[in-house]
């Protein structure tokens, strides 16, 4: 299996539809592509896709998760002369949105275009021409000219979006396009399950729903599995652009996968389960994957979801490198991305009994 089987998988995870909560194309697809490769597929109540690869103990059990869901638009108003009105779902830049094309679906599954338009910059008041609009000035022009036309079409107040961009290969291993977070995670999964043949561990591969608006599905999940152990799958912060120091890179695209240390904000700071971080670190360096260490200010991923469930589940993640993050043109390097599924198989390959029992709960008396 080669670069280009992964560049073509990747592809179709990245122009599917999917934001947040409206899921159903990108679980589809991964439901046809991961059914192979697992003995047992279930559907949870909020979308899941859980895939359960059983190894030689079934009460050993590792997660590995990736969320299906995009950033996108719901319009939340349509005015008399047809324009819609949306808001995020999601964290967008609204610099990234103005002039762009979207793609609605209506309420009978049909997708219809739009253009993002806002003032035009002669009948804006005299030094605000320069400032970036924000999102309430924002509208879709779908070319309809009434309130009444929009419903014809079928869109109405609820109705979703996502930015109509395709997927383009700019050389041989560096690609662009929509929706790399986390359709990339998706396509690491997936390409991880192909490859696993033997392991002592138990997996569940997990297609998780709505990260992008809190972690919500991989909460849910994780109180179900109840993991030994759990590995996210996302994409992370390459700033290693012109106008940025090498301090604020977080990674560079082409070096490698990153393994995470610490993420998150402050108030909500998440810091990668040590004994993991070691475990992979070792097994990168064992077989000479490249890697980097991430310490990443601003964002998480659906390991903060899932490390503290119920009474707590050792958690880290294996990201991506990627450009232009929540944008129409994030940009990876697709090295990076099958050194991650081969770090993470063969993680899951060494997870055997005696590492696990270091990661559970110890009795000191009693």
């Amino acid at each position: 299996m080669g670069s280009q089987e992964f560049i073509d998988l990747l592809k179709r995870l990245s122009e599917v539809f999917g934001p947040s909560g409206f899921e159903d194309e990108v679980r589809d697809l991964v439901i046809k592509e991961l059914e192979p490769y697992v003995n047992d597929l279930i559907v949870d109540r909020w979308g899941n896709v859980i895939g359960i690869r059983y190894g030689r103990r079934r009460d050993l059990k590792a997660m590995v998760a990736a969320h299906m869901d995009e950033i996108g638009l719901l319009i939340d108003n349509i005015d008399k002369n047809g324009f819609l009105r949306f808001r995020a779902i999601g964290g967008w830049n609204e610099v990234t949105l103005v002039g762009q094309r979207v793609i609605i679906k209506t309420t009978d599954g049909k997708k219809i275009k739009g253009v993002i338009g806002s003032r035009p910059p002669h009948v804006t008041p005299p030094g605000k021409e320069r400032e970036a609009p924000e999102l309430k000035d924002l509208f879709i022009d779908i070319g309809a000219s009434s309130e009444e036309e929009v419903k014809k079409l079928g869109v109405r107040v609820g109705s979703v979006a996502v930015l109509d961009r395709g997927f383009e290969v700019l050389n041989e291993t560096v690609v662009t396009g929509k929706a790399f977070d986390d359709r990339v995670g998706l396509a690491v999964m997936l390409w991880t399950a192909r490859q696993l043949k033997d392991s002592e561990v138990t997996v569940y591969f997990v297609a998780t729903v709505q990260e992008e608006v809190g972690l919500r599905g991989a909460q849910i999940a994780a109180d179900r599995v109840y993991p030994d152990f759990a590995i996210a799958l996302d994409t992370t912060i390459a700033a290693d652009v012109p106008g940025v120091n090498d301090r604020e890179f977080v990674t560079r695209i082409g070096k490698g996968p990153a393994i995470k240390v610490m993420d998150g904000g402050r108030g909500n700071v998440f810091i990668a389960h040590p004994k993991l971080t070691n475990f992979l670190i070792s097994v990168a360096e064992e077989l000479k994957i490249p890697y980097q260490l991430e310490v990443l200010i601003g964002g998480t991923t659906d390991a903060l979801g899932i490390a503290f469930r119920r009474d707590g589940i050792p958690a880290t993640t294996i990201s991506i490198p990627t450009r232009y993050v929540h944008s129409p043109v994030e940009l990876l390097n697709i090295n990076d991305a099958l050194n991650g599924a081969r770090l993470l198989t063969e993680v899951l390959v060494r997870a055997d009994e005696r590492f696990i029992q270091e990661l559970r709960e110890k009795t000191i008396k009693g």
